[in-house]
């Protein structure tokens, strides 16, 4: 039996690579605008109503479906048996929906993203499966625009549809890192792929908020600008998901056998040995857990800055919502800055500079006072230039200790690592919360998490990591 040719060799020369990382910047541009646009802003908060909606259907009838969302609480005060929606047999308040929505998009990321890694990287088509996931989720992000009256499943269905598309496309968008730049440019490329993100996400925020606020003006009712938000969000993904396709290329893979089946049972089978191997790249577990830990305390303290603006200082919807679009575009240049200075000082020590930063930030809001957007502002400023800095140069050290040929199945476990202990902070919050009532020690609580990522972090001797893992050490990390 004929032995299949080798693939002819990619041009792998300085101009190939950066017409391939300027086309890889695009897909942050792109997915950004879905959780700006749909996560964080848009979807939680028209969602719940929606819900309402179909219970006040159901058990208030006699009521004007807008009267009833608007007294839903008082009515259910009143009755307690009323109130909830149908979900797949449970019946389930309408304010606990998307947290629930949420929950569920969670678990199946972590089920699916490792077998997603480990298929890109055992059929080696990451161009094929990034553009398949990213058209799956931009399709359900605009068809959100469907999402009214009483389709709260509907809206369910289709953002779980999406969140998990979205998840699956980031481990392998994240996994074409380290083979479209060396070593020495990891830090810039991954520090430009944040930034671009910031900047697209903010950009179509922004074109949104104007059409929210503006809606009475512009003569659209509020549930429309809200649904034509979302189906922004999926639009703007679709459209600029096609530049990186365009640039992206596949890189060989050993022969194997390919069929579909095959090829997904051997996904199966090589993220099993992913995860027993491991335990031979003990310094890039070390790594891993010291960025779940410091990771989990920045998704905390970004997850509950809305409510400790309105909890702790009764700041209204104004003030949060410019403070998010402030914080999208100054973390534009935030991540370039720290990615600058990492290849002056190295990443690791830039890292835990930020470390030290956002220590100070949560340490800072303990005195921030009540009503003072001013300080609240400069607070979300601090913020913003550490955070895309953190995260991007995070991302570019995970990419230098980890095996070449197993980029996805790794990216994958950061991706579900990641997701897995993001209830640790949650629950800090929430703990801190009932014993104290105060915000304020609750996002303090938060130090706890940058002080033991930044031991963990410190103690990883990560040229010894990189070497491992079999890689070159570049001169500054």
């Amino acid at each position: 039996m004929p032995v299949p040719a080798p693939p002819a060799a990619l041009d792998d020369s300085p101009a190939a690579r950066k017409r391939e990382q300027r086309g890889w910047y695009f897909y942050d541009w792109a997915n950004s605008a879905f959780y700006t646009t749909i996560i964080s802003v848009f979807l939680g908060p028209y969602l719940i109503p929606v819900a309402k909606t179909a219970a006040c259907a159901k058990d208030f009838p006699s009521i004007a479906s807008d009267t009833c969302v608007a007294d839903f609480d008082k009515l259910v005060a009143s009755n307690k048996s009323l109130g909830f929606v149908d979900v797949l047999g449970a019946d389930i308040r309408p304010a606990a929906f998307f947290g629930l929505t949420l929950t569920i998009a969670v678990f199946l990321q972590i089920v699916v993203l490792p077998v997603v890694g480990a298929l890109a990287d055992h059929t080696g088509r990451k161009r094929e499966m990034l553009g398949g996931f990213a058209y799956i989720g931009a399709l359900a992000t605009m068809a959100l625009y469907f999402v009214e009256g009483d389709r709260y499943m509907l809206g369910g269905v289709l953002f779980i549809l999406a969140n998990l598309a979205y998840g699956s496309s980031v481990v392998v968008y994240d996994s074409f890192l380290p083979q479209i730049s060396t070593a020495a440019e990891r830090d810039r490329v991954s520090s430009r792929g944040w930034a671009i993100g910031y900047l697209g996400g903010g950009l179509l925020l922004a074109l949104n908020l104007v059409l929210y606020t503006q809606h009475e003006g512009l003569g659209v009712p509020e549930g429309m600008a809200v649904r034509i938000s979302m189906m922004s969000a999926g639009l703007w993904w679709a459209i600029f998901t096609i530049i990186p396709l365009l640039r992206l290329r596949n890189r060989p893979v050993p022969v194997h056998e390919t069929t579909a089946l095959r090829s997904v049972g051997g996904s199966f089978r090589q993220l099993g040995r992913t995860l027993a191997e491991l335990r031979r790249y003990p310094l890039t577990l070390l790594f891993l857990v010291a960025y779940l830990v410091y990771n989990d305390g920045v998704q905390t303290v970004i997850g509950n800055s809305a409510a400790f603006a309105s909890e702790a200082l009764k700041l209204d919807k104004t003030v949060q919502i410019t403070a998010i679009l402030m914080v999208q575009f100054v973390a534009f240049f935030g991540a370039l800055l720290l990615g600058w200075l990492a290849r002056g000082i190295g990443t690791k020590r830039t890292v835990l500079a930020s470390l030290v930063l956002w220590t100070a930030i949560v340490v800072a809001a303990l005195f921030v006072e009540e009503g003072q957007a001013l300080q609240f502002y400069l607070l979300a400023f601090a913020i913003a230039i550490v955070l895309g800095g953190t995260q991007a140069l995070s991302r570019s050290l995970f990419s230098q200790v980890i095996p070449k040929g197993r980029e996805a199945e790794y990216f994958s476990l950061l991706q579900i690592s990641d997701k897995g202990s993001a209830f640790i902070g949650s629950l800090t919050v929430t703990l801190a919360l009932q014993l104290t009532n105060s915000y304020r020690i609750a996002i303090v609580s938060m130090i706890i998490f940058f002080v033991i990522g930044f031991v963990l972090l410190a103690l990883t001797n990560l040229p010894r990591a990189i070497r491992q893992a079999g890689n070159e050490v570049p001169d500054r990390v």
